[in-house]
């Protein structure tokens, strides 16, 4: 991926330096081009611009996405969920100073609970085979975490790169960051108008299968429950007890060609049923977050990175709350 991504900048500046040479030839009249020269000026410029758009500019760009969603099984309050899913840190467009700036950014949205769906690390080696400054940067990603202040905390899930990498490992360094992680396991959420449950699925690369019934074992029938889950892939098992699942891992694709639709090779039946964005399915609720790192490719097309707040509301009846659009800001320099 590093090799791509350093590829992209060497065709962004070559590109530029190429045209520049040519440019000055032909001012000094040293130069004719001819209609091959033309020709190759008018197909590289639309390709330039899409590695430059692609590779270098877009995955560097933050969408916060606003949803609200009432649910029939939400018997509390009114709950703002900050959604963050896919760091993938060590892959290019994911420094250390960038999580930071997530987690600034997710601060201000003043959310009453934060939520991680996975995948903190990039690429697919094990601990042991990276390097020391890698793993260092890799503790010093999910201690930042650890700076989300929620007033009723920040959970999460781990994802297959997680496991890939050292899960309990991950799951020591995010705990020690003050994050409850949850695996097959649920958390009762307490606060003064209405207490809340969080239930955390396992990851299909993690030791045990992901399971609604596990996850579910000490949640009371009749409370109001949320669960986490890294993929989307089990959601065709969820009780209708619970209110709102949240998950990632798909990217949106990662890139999205206009009638096409998104480029997810080696994707699970379950993972492209639900790809992108809010399902609703025999009156459950299923939101797949885009994410805001790369894997496979370093690349972004018509699918940027994002954040997401979610806002569950309970009663259909007498709640009527439209999503609101996203807002494309990019993030701020160092």
């Amino acid at each position: 991926m590093l090799a791509v991504y350093l590829l992209a900048w060497l065709g962004a500046v070559g590109w530029i330096a190429a045209v520049g040479w040519a440019g000055w030839r032909w001012i000094a009249k040293r130069w004719k081009p001819g209609a091959w020269a033309w020709t190759a000026l008018a197909v590289s410029t639309p390709v330039w611009f899409f590695g430059v758009w692609a590779f270098l500019w877009e995955p560097e760009t933050l969408v916060v996405r606003r949803i609200a969603i009432v649910s029939q099984a939400w018997t509390a309050p009114p709950l703002r969920i900050g959604v963050i899913a896919d760091i993938h840190m060590g892959a290019p467009h994911m420094s250390v100073g960038r999580v930071r700036r997530l987690v600034k950014r997710m601060n201000s949205e003043q959310v009453d609970v934060d939520v991680l769906l996975g995948d903190y690390v990039g690429r697919d080696a094990p601990a042991r085979s990276r390097s020391t400054g890698e793993r260092a940067a890799i503790a010093a990603s999910l201690d930042a975490l650890g700076g989300l202040t929620a007033p009723f905390g920040t959970y999460a899930v781990l994802g297959n790169h997680d496991w890939w990498y050292d899960g309990p490992l991950v799951a020591e360094e995010l705990g020690a960051a003050g994050i409850h992680v949850l695996e097959n396991q649920s958390l009762r959420v307490q606060r003064p108008d209405s207490d809340f449950w969080i239930a955390g699925l396992m990851d299909f690369a993690g030791p045990h299968s992901p399971s609604y019934t596990r996850s579910l074992a000490d949640v009371p029938d009749g409370a109001s429950v949320i669960a986490l889950s890294h993929r989307p892939d089990k959601f065709a098992a969820a009780p209708g007890r619970v209110a709102l699942t949240l998950a990632g891992h798909t990217h949106c694709g990662q890139v999205r060609i206009p009638y096409l639709g998104r480029y997810m090779p080696g994707s699970s039946t379950e993972s492209k049923r639900w790809s992108c964005g809010l399902y609703e399915d025999h009156g459950r609720r299923l939101y797949v977050s885009g994410g805001v790192g790369v894997s496979f490719l370093p690349v972004r097309f018509l699918q940027p990175p994002e954040i997401a707040v979610v806002t569950i509301y309970p009663d259909p009846g007498q709640i009527r709350a439209p999503a609101q659009p996203a807002e494309t800001e990019p993030l701020p320099a160092p």
